[in-house]
């Protein structure tokens, strides 16, 4: 945080305003664009202080409660277990779990308070950004047709039952409800904070698009990015690779538009489009690099196995894939492991996370006409996956 008194009393404080009000300019101006309280960087404020102290108390609960409620409730379940002379080690079915962790009326608390804590974050996201619709609707419209990167939205298309799930419980989802990108792009900069660190300047984007492999050729020509959200990977791919002509995917209309929307603001040259990750639209042997970022445990785990295969049909020979998601799972393990899956499958509504840790990512992807390499995991917590088109 900036000490306002030291930055504007001091030489240096002088020279970090200079620097800071460059590295906006050199951003592209949108037509239309809003920006009612100013940029840090790449990150437009929040519209209203009211807003932005609203998300400021959720954001400060949420972090209160990893601290100290969910470390609470894992130490209960031990607890309970002990009593009833369980190994914390011995894997056990998720029945089994919920039967000790269900009866525990605290526990049963910690999960209701977190729920409690992130309807409020969504709520009053979704009422600002309806109650200022008009607004955002103009400077949306004003740019959907400029660059530098296109935008391929699809209005008429068909939008599968199993992608209107209101996913991280968020209302709408991800195509149900016009403003998903941006209600997503700021309620999810809470969930960084507290688990990964800060992403307001798309910092974890960053990092894993600098650790992504490339083909042992070194052409990097065309990359796609399936399931791209708002497009904060494929931001990040572009601005790794700025020669590179970079694609990203996604169902949800909304959430492409905003991704296009905030790349032009930037001046990034990134492509959206509306599809589905299993059915891209692009030519046999198009990409040099295909990538995912968290997309796979949000989708079921047949879907998961198609879009491994429209991976392979879109990618080049020698081409790398590697999508990024968590560590499988499996179906049983430890109680406090499973218990904490299962609070982000039930509360969370990450309806299909169950799906994905019932089956081997890694296996999928190998038996489907890709070579596995040698690799390390692109982030904190995400599985290890390398492949090249074989």
């Amino acid at each position: 945080m900036i000490n306002r008194r030291k930055l504007f009393g001091t030489a240096a404080g002088a020279a970090s305003i200079a620097t800071f009000f460059r590295e906006r300019a050199s951003y592209a101006k949108m037509p239309g664009d809003i920006e009612l309280r100013g940029s840090i960087g790449r990150h437009e404020r929040l519209g209203s202080l009211e807003l932005e102290s609203q998300q400021d108390f959720t954001l400060g609960f949420r972090l209160f409660h990893a601290d100290k409620m969910r470390k609470t409730s894992a130490k209960l379940l031990l607890q309970a277990l002990a009593e009833k002379g369980i190994d914390p080690k011995k894997p056990m079915t998720y029945p089994e779990m919920l039967a000790i962790a269900d009866a525990n009326p605290h526990i049963n608390l910690a999960q209701k308070t977190w729920l409690s804590n992130q309807q409020v974050t969504w709520k009053t996201l979704q009422d600002y950004f309806h109650q200022n619709g008009d607004a955002y609707f103009a400077e949306m419209e004003a740019n959907d047709k400029t660059g530098p990167g296109t935008l391929e939205l699809r209005p008429d298309m068909l939008v599968p039952e199993y992608t209107r799930h209101e996913i991280h419980i968020q209302p709408g989802g991800y195509v149900g409800d016009p403003f998903a990108g941006h209600i997503y792009h700021y309620g999810t900069n809470s969930f960084y904070i507290a688990v990964l660190g800060h992403n307001e300047q798309d910092e974890i984007h960053r990092k894993v698009a600098g650790n992504m492999p490339v083909p042992e050729d070194g052409k990097v020509k065309r990359i796609l990015d399936m399931g791209c959200g708002i497009g904060q990977m494929s931001m990040a791919l572009k601005e790794r690779f700025p020669e590179a002509e970079v694609w990203g995917v996604d169902i949800g209309g909304p959430m492409v538009r905003y991704a296009h929307l905030r790349a032009n603001d930037i001046g990034n040259g990134a492509n959206f489009r509306q599809a589905l990750a299993e059915e891209t639209g692009f030519p046999d042997g198009y990409f040099d690099i295909v990538t995912s970022y968290i997309m796979h445990h949000e989708v079921p785990a047949e879907k998961t196995i198609e879009i491994i295969k429209e991976a392979n049909r879109v990618s080049r020979k020698g081409a790398v894939y590697a999508p990024l998601d968590f560590v499988n799972g499996g179906t049983s393990g430890p109680a406090t492991s499973l218990h904490s899956r299962w609070i982000d499958h039930r509360w969370n509504n990450e309806v299909w996370s169950l799906s994905y840790h019932s089956i081997d990512f890694s296996a999928e992807i190998a038996k489907r006409g890709f070579k596995q390499m040698p690799a390390k995991s692109l982030a904190p917590q995400f599985g290890a996956r390398h492949f090249v088109k074989a």
